[in-house]
């Protein structure tokens, strides 16, 4: 048997639908093999407890931490715990000196680093270096779009600082050897890389040289001044190095776009170094007073947007983009304690939602009955499969990309069955008015949803406006209430195009449902219509026609009354003769 376009479109539909859940079911059963994951979604602080970390501000003698220090140092923390894929985070201040993070589950040494970490970045010239070899220098190159990646490193440069001339005068610029004193080049000479951790951060004032080392401590520099501040980065990211033929290699590096001073002042340095030779040729790159980089400077870098290359894991890079993005914490700070905390809310308020969101489910699920008779399963079988749907995307979701369920998300998911079910009663109601102007239950079908269609988008992309501005404005538990409902509107329309109107599509063309039965919700009786065959109904009798049979019946009764009145008379009138 043919089976006409309707039916077609309508099986069409349906297995994209179920293409689209085994999909997410094979996306969450990679996550449960490979990745740790699991089958049910991450619960969130409030319902599953987590690790309470508090960090207490390094200061030095006699000075004190403002409110304002502690307000930016939260935001920046928060947006790097989000960033690192840890949702439903709190952070708060405590006595106006410590910070509190608390976060669900227990966070690995990369969230540990990304929250305590200060990211002081610097850009600072190279004045000299204790190398090991000369073929050691310049392995890094600070490149901008078009330049060389594969030229060759200088092999001039002097590797013993002690042969750069002595100081006659005061520097003129931040790459002037005249920074380099007799105090300075003997502080150097007994300068040892293994105690830099215990130095610490931000060892020399920004208008001073410094003495550093490289991260892993092969090397030994000495830099001049400050000359670009990290405060001057507007964005950070990381990604695979792309070679100058366009061939996008296997090394990870930090792309770094300046504002518009930053880049102004960034092109100053290299328009100088560019044309100086040995390690004054180099910048360094200074994070937290290690030197994560010293590139050669290739070309003037005119465009503002370097990119840091090294020994970067894909981990190490994202680490450190994100951190650069976000801007550098006011004042550092360091973990003073860690321990588990408990569940705020516990599994009993988790099971309190889900019965709400039952009870929800049989009252639309009743309701549904009453007003559309078998319809009504129509309706509860499209809140189950958006039900699946949800569950496997927020599954998916909190195995790859961290998101956790609070709460307040599971009155986001309650609350989404009332949306779900009028998205079903604005359809249904598109159908019965169809039914009413005459039309057959294939014709109301695509008539009725051409109509529906546009109010539940519409519909569907104010709630979803609604809550992406609820969760770029609000913060913690709002945030997943706002993150649900978003989710299930986008699934409200998945549902609704590739289910219930392909069902509907099907069932019209039944016996039950095609032919009005009373239990289909398509009674002509009770739509006020007049049924006239299979699927077909007549329009009832307008208030015009009404009108005119009234009078005509009417004219007729005062014709047969006047008509006897005249037959009486003339009988009368016999009788008077």
């Amino acid at each position: 048997m043919v089976r006409s376009t309707p039916e077609r479109k309508a099986i069409r539909s349906l297995v994209w639908l179920l293409v689209i859940i085994i999909a997410l079911i094979a996306a969450n059963g990679a996550s449960v093999l490979f990745n740790n994951g699991q089958w049910t979604p991450k619960l969130a602080l409030d319902l599953e407890g987590g690790t309470q970390i508090t960090l207490s501000p390094q200061l030095s003698s006699g000075e004190a931490v403002t409110p304002e220090q502690l307000e930016r140092a939260v935001a920046i923390i928060r947006q790097r715990v989000d960033a690192s894929g840890v949702s439903e985070a709190e952070i708060n201040t405590q006595g106006n000196q410590n910070i509190v993070v608390s976060i669900p589950g227990e966070p690995d040494e990369a969230t540990r680093e990304r929250i305590s970490s200060s990211a002081k970045l610097e850009f600072r010239p190279v004045l000299a270096a204790d190398l090991p070899s000369a073929s050691t220098i310049g392995e890094e190159s600070a490149e901008e779009s078009g330049t060389d990646p594969s030229a060759s490193p200088s092999a001039e440069a002097p590797t013993d600082p002690s042969a750069a001339p002595s100081p006659t005068a005061s520097p003129t610029d931040a790459s002037d050897l005249a920074w380099i004193t007799p105090e300075l080049q003997e502080q150097f000479d007994s300068f040892d890389c293994a105690t830099l951790a215990q130095v610490g951060a931000n060892v020399a004032p920004s208008d001073e040289p410094l003495i550093t080392c490289e991260q892993d401590g092969s090397i030994k520099y000495i830099l001049g001044p400050v000359e670009v501040a990290g405060e001057r980065i507007a964005d950070a990211r990381a990604g695979l190095i792309t070679s100058s033929t366009g061939v996008t290699g296997t090394d990870w590096g930090v792309f770094i776009e300046f504002d518009g001073e930053g880049a102004a002042q960034f092109r100053t340095v290299t328009e100088r170094l560019v044309a100086l030779s040995g390690v004054q040729n180099q910048f360094a790159i200074v994070l937290d007073g290690s030197v994560i980089s010293a590139p050669r400077t290739i070309s003037a870098i005119t465009d503002g947007r370097p990119q840091i290359s090294g020994n970067f894991t894909e981990e190490s890079a994202l680490t450190l983009a994100d951190q650069l993005k976000f801007g550098a914490l006011p004042i550092g700070f360091e973990i003073q304690s860690s321990e588990n905390i408990s569940a705020t809310l516990g599994v009993s308020q988790l099971q309190s939602g889900i019965i709400a969101g039952i009870i929800g489910l049989i009252l639309v699920g009743l309701y549904a009955f009453v007003q559309y008779r078998a319809l009504g399963g129509v309706v509860l079988a499209s809140l189950v499969v958006a039900a699946v749907l949800t569950y496997l995307i927020i599954t998916y979701l909190s195995n790859q990309q961290g998101f956790r369920l609070s709460l307040a998300g599971v009155a986001g998911l309650v609350i989404s069955i009332g949306v779900i079910a009028d998205s079903f009663i604005v359809y249904f109601e598109r159908i019965r008015d169809e039914l009413r102007d005459g039309r057959s239950v294939d014709g109301a079908v695509e008539a009725g949803w051409k109509r529906a269609w546009r109010t539940i988008l519409i519909s569907d992309v104010i709630n979803f406006l609604a809550a992406i501005v609820l969760f770029v404005l609000a913060v913690g538990n709002v945030r997943g209430f706002a993150f649900t409902l978003g989710i299930t509107t986008i699934v409200d329309i998945i549902v609704v195009a590739l289910f219930t109107h392909p069902m509907m599509q099907l069932l019209g063309r039944t016996r039950f449902f095609g032919g009005g039965h009373p239990l289909s919700g398509l009674d002509p009786k009770a739509l006020g219509a007049v049924y006239r065959g299979r699927a077909q109904f007549r329009a009832p009798v307008g208030v015009t026609s009404t009108k005119v049979a009234s009078s005509s019946r009417e004219a007729q009764r005062r014709q047969t009354i006047a008509e006897r009145k005249a037959a009486e008379a003339a009988g009368e009138g016999k009788d008077a003769r």
